[in-house]
């Protein structure tokens, strides 16, 4: 008879925190590059009150960044199927680029209402999904640090689209921070796999 070995726990959490750390190194990278885009092309992001083709891309792109980077997280931690949570959040950013695209083409105050919707709900799924995790993978407070600010972060920008001052570079500020707290997710989560293994 063939025995089949069920994984243990701590084998899924080792390999649930190896897969998150690689996802936030990626997500890193992403939001960096992104950023160094959104700087190099920042004379010509507004063409007067209309985001430019540029920055229309960029503003589509980063929310779908977003739902393609939760698909990964399925993979990359092992989890298997995608619970709810993940479901909304793909949905979530599908849906915000999909209506950023038509609001990149109005204003920029609209677009800046988009992303600012997008931002504060993605944020709170961030916030839910951190503190899910604490009790089974842990070292999730810059996780749970960075959702709050995401949600903080979305209703100043919404509040801010009606202004007659709105810009784009409070945007590149949002993914620069965004960046700092995975790459803090990454040595926290690092911090707490060697506690684990001089514990065993």
């Amino acid at each position: 008879m063939t025995q089949t070995t069920v994984p243990s726990r701590t084998t899924t959490t080792t390999t649930t925190s190896s897969g998150l750390r690689s996802l936030y190194l990626i997500r890193v990278a992403f939001s960096l590059i992104w950023v160094a885009l959104v700087f190099a092309t920042s004379a010509s992001l507004v063409s007067a009150d209309k985001p430019t083709a540029i920055a229309a891309v960029l503003l589509v792109v980063y929310p779908l960044w977003d739902a393609i980077a939760t698909l990964l997280e399925q993979r990359m931690t092992g989890t298997g199927s995608m619970d709810r949570v993940g479901a909304t959040n793909v949905a979530l950013g599908i849906a915000t680029a999909a209506v950023m695209t038509a609001a990149v083409f109005s204003t920029i105050g609209a677009a800046l209402l988009v992303f600012g919707i997008w931002a504060l709900l993605s944020g709170a799924i961030q916030l839910v999904v951190a503190i899910r995790r604490r009790r089974t993978v842990g070292a999730q407070w810059p996780m749970i640090i960075s959702g709050g600010l995401s949600v903080l972060a979305g209703a100043s920008f919404a509040a801010m689209s009606a202004s007659d001052t709105s810009g784009l570079s409070g945007i590149a500020g949002y993914s620069a921070f965004g960046a700092f707290w995975f790459l803090v997710s990454v040595v926290a989560l690092s911090v707490r796999g060697r506690r684990e293994e001089r514990l065993r």
